[in-house]
């Protein structure tokens, strides 16, 4: 945790191409700009990747440049407009894994996620990605609420 004077100085945010991911990226690039943090942008490369909502699953190894340049490009994008230092990190492996082993790596003060990913879906809340790096993160965890879904319960239904 860091120290009371220091404040936050390392902030990790989950990237992905979703909504949910850019939703992230946008709350970070509000909050980093005026600590001056730098923000460490990490995308988990697995076997399979998605490189746009709604779009086929590819097989990551042979979209590998292409997963980058999306990364550095449109799905970082807030973050360069909003003028905020920041560095994309593209890992092979578990989301879980990768965003926590960078976020012990950089030493972050704070993880920022959405709270789904590219394909998820709200019956898979439970075990998501974002529970369990904010059950097993050194550091505090921010879930940020993606953009209101047509697809969701409305007020009141359980």
């Amino acid at each position: 945790m860091p120290d009371a004077g220091q404040g936050i100085r390392t902030v990790i945010v989950g990237l992905d191409g979703s909504a949910d991911s850019h939703q992230a990226v946008c709350w970070v690039a509000d909050l980093a700009g005026p600590l001056g943090a730098e923000v460490v942008a990490v995308h988990a490369l697995g076997m399979l990747d998605q490189l746009e909502p709604g779009g086929p699953v590819v097989p990551t190894q042979p979209h590998r440049d292409e997963i980058a340049a999306r990364a550095e490009g449109p799905w970082s994008a807030p973050l360069s407009a909003a003028g905020v230092r920041h560095r994309v990190v593209l890992r092979d492996g578990n989301p879980v894994d990768v965003v926590l082993g960078v976020a012990d790596e950089a030493r972050a003060d704070l993880i920022v996620l959405g709270c789904r990913g590219i394909g998820g879906s709200p019956a898979l809340l439970l075990g998501s990605t974002s529970t369990q790096i904010a059950q097993r993160a050194s550091c505090p965890v921010t879930i940020v609420p993606g953009p209101a879904r047509t697809d969701e319960p409305t007020q009141g239904a359980f």
